[in-house]
């Protein structure tokens, strides 16, 4: 029976062990979309406390499409250039690295009261809560040009060596307002229907595919519920997983909300079961992430099977080494860095 410290092979891409740290946005990139020494120290720190994959924050795909003014940016090649040196100093430390490809659609910086350069974009003219701009409806050419947005974005991964790509199709950004009858509201190809809504992330997926290389993985996250009547829910999940796994997928990244402004009902490991069910129904690889904290809570999620990776998210920025307490903990013999070992008892 596995266990947190197991490695794990996906694809050609073996993991030392099944600790993730969660994207997580850092809003401190220059308004280039430049990574800068801040991204260098926090993600190789995390890499040398031992996580067995670093997935970079949702960077966006065009400049239209950060979530925040500071976010980071992979739509042009000076920003990849800079991005291959965190690459370099995670694989340096141990640890593999992806990133994760995201656009913010509606829920962009552009698109609050403190008004961004553009109007944000989304697949209906509906703002996200009181007081957002009234986004701009895609139409079907605009919609081609995001798909290839994220495609040359993947080229750019590759070429700055990260190991794996995450398509970000959750939280209420771009492709989850897509997926989301709450809003998407189109009556063409892209809405409509379960297959309408599902089309843009289909697309994205097999145009990344189609240049990620074979031997790579490829992640989405995805939110498994809007936690609200008329919205997605864990089921309707567990079917788009499936045709995730059928384009290419490898892994399904299990979170939820963000479509609308309802908080969830938050406890210690209260999305595990999301990622459970998708695994179970979908067969298809999960991540769980959402209040992981404790050694053995990550531990037990593995070694039961509820999930194949654990992705901290809050805990990882509070303790970059937590994997090195989480092995003395379970018992588990763990490399220290040469540096630290000094430090270890």
């Amino acid at each position: 029976m596995a266990h947190l410290f197991d490695p794990i092979t996906l694809r050609g891409l073996t993991l030392k062990n099944r600790i993730v740290m969660s994207p997580m946005c850092q809003y401190s990139a220059g308004t280039d979309g430049l990574p800068n020494d801040w991204h260098l120290v926090h993600y190789a720190s995390r890499a040398t406390g031992g996580v067995g994959l670093v997935i970079v924050e949702a960077t966006a795909v065009e400049p239209r499409g950060r979530i925040s003014e500071r976010d980071l940016g992979i739509w042009e090649d000076r920003q990849m250039e800079v991005l291959a040196r965190i690459v370099a100093l995670c694989h340096q430390r141990g640890a593999k690295i992806g990133i994760q490809l995201g656009h913010a659609g509606r829920k962009a910086w552009s698109d609050n009261k403190a008004s961004g350069p553009e109007q944000p974009v989304a697949p209906s003219p509906i703002p996200f809560d009181e007081g957002w701009n009234t986004p701009h409806a895609l139409a079907a050419a605009e919609i081609d040009q995001i798909v290839v947005a994220f495609q040359k974005a993947a080229r750019r991964a590759l070429a700055a060596h990260f190991d794996l790509v995450e398509i970000h199709a959750a939280h209420g950004y771009l492709i989850s307002e897509f997926l989301s009858p709450l809003s998407n509201q189109r009556e063409d190809e892209y809405g409509g229907s379960p297959e309408g809504r599902i089309r843009l992330l289909h697309r994205v997926v097999e145009g990344v595919r189609e240049v990620w290389p074979e031997r790579s993985p490829l992640f989405v996250r995805v939110s498994a519920s809007d936690y609200t009547p008329g919205g997605m829910d864990i089921e309707q999940m567990v079917v788009i997983a499936r045709t995730l796994g059928q384009r290419g997928v490898d892994l399904v990244d299990c979170s939820s909300g963000g479509v609308v402004p309802v908080p969830p009902s938050v406890g210690p490991g209260y999305q595990v079961p999301f990622a459970q069910q998708i695994k179970r129904e979908a067969g298809i690889a999960t991540g769980a992430v959402g209040l992981i904290t404790t050694p053995e809570m990550a531990d037990e999620i593995v070694r039961n099977g509820r999930a194949d990776l654990v992705i901290l998210g809050r805990e990882m920025l509070r303790h970059p080494y937590w994997p090195q307490d989480a092995a003395r903990e379970l018992g588990v013999e763990f490399e220290w860095p040469a540096q630290y070992r000094r430090a270890k008892r």
